[in-house]
């Protein structure tokens, strides 16, 4: 990327000025330059230039997140970066959770996608996707181990796992919306949320929070 002449100048002497104290092996590098950016830990950031985002620590590459969690995190992540703005950030994950409890979002933006490692009956830990696969092989589908197992959590009172169902067997059944919202949505933004001052209380009652008014 080209960084503005004045600002590398800058930049340049800084870093010589922080180096000339360091221990002969150690040497403080310039990892970029960016229009904008926030840290919700030192490991943990998100930052723009030129209209690109570059994600670190927070990218929701796991196949056991459904795209409404990764759509909405990018979505979150946009609004802050490009946007500069935490209201419309939050705003954007008050109207998916509204959705989810109106049971609005189609089923393939809730689809959970999870490999099986090993074949059902060999796994100690019943988890959500082996319910599932076990599900499949009642209804005459053959499974096979380093299959990936796509499932919704269905609405119930059964534990999560008991709740998984394969997308070929789902029917009529309704997602459970509190799970999605529990487990997908607010795990995916809250640490960003909070990182400005947002408490999860104010993210699920949609209330404000005044003291973001002028963050960036």
């Amino acid at each position: 990327m080209s960084i503005p002449t004045k600002i590398e100048e800058k930049v340049t002497e800084l870093l010589g000025s922080i180096n000339q104290n360091l221990p002969a092996n150690m040497e403080l590098e310039l990892e970029g330059y960016y229009d904008r950016g926030f840290f919700v830990t030192k490991k943990r950031y998100a930052v723009i230039y030129d209209g690109e985002i570059t994600v670190k620590g927070l990218e929701l590459v796991r196949r056991d997140w459904a795209p409404v969690a990764k759509d909405t995190q990018h979505k979150v992540l946009t609004a802050l970066l490009e946007d500069a703005s935490p209201k419309k950030a939050k705003k954007i994950v008050n109207q998916i959770i509204d959705k989810l409890k109106k049971g609005k979002v189609p089923i393939e933006d809730l689809i959970i996608h999870t490999k099986l490692t090993k074949k059902p009956e060999n796994y100690k830990q019943i988890a959500p996707h082996v319910i599932a696969a076990e599900r499949l092989i009642k209804h005459g589908k053959t499974v096979k181990s380093g299959m990936i197992i796509s499932y919704v959590i269905t609405k119930g009172r059964e534990p999560i796992s008991k709740r998984a169902y394969p997308v070929e067997l789902l029917g009529d059944k309704a997602y459970d919306p509190e799970y999605y919202i529990q487990n997908q949505v607010l795990p995916a933004t809250l640490r960003i949320l909070e990182s400005l001052g947002y408490t999860e209380e104010q993210i699920i009652n949609n209330e404000k929070q005044v003291s973001l008014d002028s963050f960036f």
